[in-house]
């Protein structure tokens, strides 16, 4: 059975005679149909009823209704409410704008807006670099979206992509103290995105690409670097990419490989897959045979977006024209960005001795990473309920800070490689295990550590 997750949990609040011992009885139901209890309360004790509050993480969705409906049929039980923790979490959102200052008096008031905010106005109009240092600008980001390629969710436009996005300003805040603002543009056509983010950068310090659809981001994120004085990182791409290159240097180091020599496949060559594939290149992978929805990706394809190009001029060296069953025989390391399922367990058993298998598409990942442990001497995936996540929270903060300190401008690949090495030694030789390739994203170092890298290549 697949494992449970918090991000799947749910809170059953039950009724019973105390009679009928509901406690025990309950306990045994969900147990029973595999969820994880992690709460109890007793939240009304009589002589007539006993009402209790049962907290546990589910597999998924359908899994939890299977739950509330085992309780329901049991004639000793009633099911009084189910509450999803993950959407009460979300209720009214995830973030705010707190003021830094305090404003309790008229002397408060006076400084912090008028009359004496015209002061800072006209120093920022006498020398407008003044603006980082009296303004948010030297601590925000703008996280701009157009809901285009949402998680695994696909083209759900701007208002459903509000919640990743809340949730990315979030982790700007408790990983490095970055301020981050959602914004979230209800228009997919380039120019518009491009001018709108032209349009409100003088209050950003950075530009924070996300859910994104290639090859349009590509497009995107080239004009805006030109157009703006300020760093734009499209983290679908490089975040990954960078997080992703730290994992496979450890990894590679657990079962003596070097990047130079291995066979890597990689399944989807989209936003993610095309920067993964230049930060490896760029640290010296030489064979890299490429897989769309289309199949594999050979040497005499031509493709209109520059990007693309680039990956097929680079990849496949000996042009392999066969299909993923066959690429897969003899490969070291597999690099999933695709979609849930895409490879098999006669893929993985048909790898090279001390396989790598990095299966991140998110929430299900390319192939299941209890199936893939039984061939792969790594196994890592993009979920948190996994070990080895694979997870962009290990860079972008970091990267950010760094920038935003430094007073940036721009994003070069040496300051890519640089956060990634960063973050690969933030596993100390006695830590490395094949469970344990990467830091926690709660290691207060990794932050640290990226951000005095990346100010370092600026």
């Amino acid at each position: 059975m697949a494992s449970t997750s918090p991000g799947y949990g749910i809170t059953i609040r039950i009724e019973g005679s105390p009679a009928s011992q509901p406690v025990a009885l309950a306990t045994t139901v969900i147990a029973a149909a595999g969820a994880t209890i992690t709460a109890l309360d007793v939240v009304e004790s009589l002589l007539e009823k006993v009402v209790i509050d049962i907290t546990c993480d589910t597999i998924n969705s359908a899994h939890a209704d299977e739950i509330t409906l085992a309780l329901a049929k049991n004639p000793d039980l009633t099911v009084r409410k189910v509450s999803d923790r993950t959407f009460l979490l979300h209720l009214g959102g995830k973030i705010e704008v707190t003021p830094k200052v305090p404003l309790k008096t008229r002397d408060d008031l006076s400084r912090a807006y008028t009359p004496g905010v015209a002061r800072i106005c006209q120093a920022i109009v006498d020398d407008p670099s003044d603006a980082r240092r009296l303004t948010i600008k030297r601590n925000t980001v703008a996280v701009v979206t157009d809901g285009s390629a949402v998680l695994g969710l696909g083209n759900i436009g701007p208002a459903a992509a509000l919640p990743v996005m809340e949730g990315k300003a979030a982790l700007f805040k408790r990983f490095a103290n970055v301020d981050a603002w959602p914004v979230c543009l209800d228009t997919q056509d380039v120019d518009e995105i491009v001018r709108t983010v032209q349009l409100i950068a003088p209050v950003y310090g950075g530009i924070n690409l996300e859910d994104i659809s290639a090859p349009r981001c590509f497009e995107v994120e080239r004009r805006l670097r030109e157009l703006l004085d300020i760093p734009v990182f499209h983290d679908d791409q490089h975040g990954t990419a960078i997080v992703v290159l730290a994992a496979l240097r450890n990894s590679l180091k657990l079962v003596k490989k070097n990047l130079s020599d291995v066979k890597i496949i990689l399944i989807g060559v989209g936003a993610a897959g095309n920067a993964v594939a230049r930060l490896l290149v760029l640290n010296g992978a030489k064979n890299i045979i490429g897989f769309n929805h289309r199949g594999v990706i050979t040497r005499d394809m031509k493709s209109q977006d520059p990007t693309q190009q680039w990956f097929i001029d680079t990849s496949n060296p000996n042009n392999f024209t066969g299909d993923i069953s066959g690429a897969m025989k003899g490969a070291d390391v597999f690099i999933g960005v695709s979609a849930p399922n895409v490879i098999t367990e006669s893929h993985a058993a048909s790898m090279a001795p001390g396989a790598i298998i990095f299966a991140l598409a998110n929430p299900d990942p390319e192939i299941d990473p209890v199936i893939a442990r039984k061939y792969a001497a790594v196994v890592a995936t993009g979920r948190s309920d996994q070990p080895n996540q694979i997870n962009n929270v290990l860079a972008f903060p970091g990267i950010f800070r760094g920038l935003l300190d430094a007073n940036a401008h721009k994003i070069t690949d040496e300051l890519l490689v640089a956060a990634a090495e960063a973050i690969a030694d933030c596993v100390s030789s006695d830590q490395l295990n094949a469970s344990f390739i990467v830091p926690s994203v709660f290691d207060p170092n990794v932050t640290k550590a990226v951000a005095a890298a990346v100010k370092k290549s600026v």
